[in-house]
């Protein structure tokens, strides 16, 4: 899906609002110092999707995940060390992968313009493409991030959970600048991927004192959560998609939330309040509306930045 004109004077009117916190980011940034470096960056999610269909949804998400912890600062991509385990080591991020895409178009772009673009921008591009590539909104991505020297397992708990409710929700984006329809648009990422069982077994196993089943799921869907995810002899990494076309960034995911199929209680959790719950019907009847509301709440999640450094290695400080 091609940009959206229509959307540039918002666009501008949210980089200028963020520029003080973010160091006034730049849609031209490289365009001197690196100007291939898009082109670079889109090469090697390309070349990572071809491998694996999996990867646009890893790079996504892995943008959500250092974004909300520190800023987009690359730090969820810094390896742990002797004396500290990383983010990406923490409990939610686990399940994290496509690191080596990261990591493929930092060297290309270390041998193109060396010690110049920051791991944070590379990553926030891939994101992007990732989207992009997975038949979603384009956008001109702010550049000029810099990479974070510190990443701590510990602080990956301050990550919005599959289990959270609408108040823990948006405590969780309001504590980052973020508005519920931030809340809403962002949570449509969930379009793509895959979620194992554990993010969603508190909705068909031992619910509540009364129901064994989360009331809200269709009986059908839930019958086939717990056939999937079956409380003995589960198989390993067994799982569902986030929804029937979880390798196309399309609205799907909010229908099937309004039709009582969504996985996890945080997805379910955004209709339990008239604000979100109007979003989420206007984006489940307009796939344009969807993808206009996601492009903003990118660009506004992807200026929240507080590193410190260029790393020559993503995987390192320098």
């Amino acid at each position: 899906m091609a940009f959206n004109p229509a959307l540039l004077s918002s666009i501008f009117i949210v980089l200028l609002v963020f520029s003080t916190v973010t160091n006034a980011l730049s849609l031209n940034y490289y365009d001197k110092s690196c100007p291939n470096v898009e082109q670079i960056v889109s090469n090697a999610v390309k070349k990572g999707k071809a491998n694996d269909g999996t990867v646009p949804a890893a790079l996504l998400r892995m943008h959500f995940h250092d974004c909300f912890i520190r800023g987009c600062d690359a730090s969820v991509l810094l390896d742990s060390t002797r004396g500290n385990k990383a983010e990406k080591d923490g409990p939610p991020n686990i399940s994290l992968h496509a690191f080596y895409v990261i990591d493929n178009a930092k060297k290309q772009v270390e041998a193109s313009c060396p010690g110049v673009v920051s791991c944070a921008d590379i990553l926030a591009l891939a994101a992007r493409d990732a989207v992009v590539q997975s038949g979603g909104p384009n956008w001109a991505v702010p550049k000029g991030r810099k990479d974070g020297r510190t990443s701590r397992a510990s602080e990956s708990v301050q990550l919005p959970g599959p289990t959270f409710n609408i108040s823990q929700l948006q405590q969780s984006f309001f504590q980052r600048g973020l508005s519920l329809n931030d809340l809403v648009a962002l949570s449509g990422g969930h379009t793509l991927g895959f979620a194992h069982c554990s993010s969603f077994q508190n909705r068909i196993y031992n619910f509540n004192a009364t129901r064994d089943v989360d009331p809200t799921l269709r009986p059908y869907f839930a019958a086939s959560l717990r056939n999937t995810c079956p409380i003995k002899n589960r198989p390993r990494n067994a799982g569902a998609t986030m929804d029937s076309s979880s390798t196309i960034f399309d609205n799907t995911y909010f229908k099937l939330i309004l039709q009582g199929k969504s996985l996890f209680s945080s997805d379910q959790a955004l209709v339990s309040i008239p604000r979100t719950k109007g979003l989420v019907t206007k984006f489940a009847s307009s796939n344009q509306a969807f993808s206009d509301a996601f492009v903003m709440s990118m660009i506004k999640m992807s200026n929240l930045n507080g590193g410190q450094e260029i790393r020559k290695d993503c995987r390192v400080v320098n």
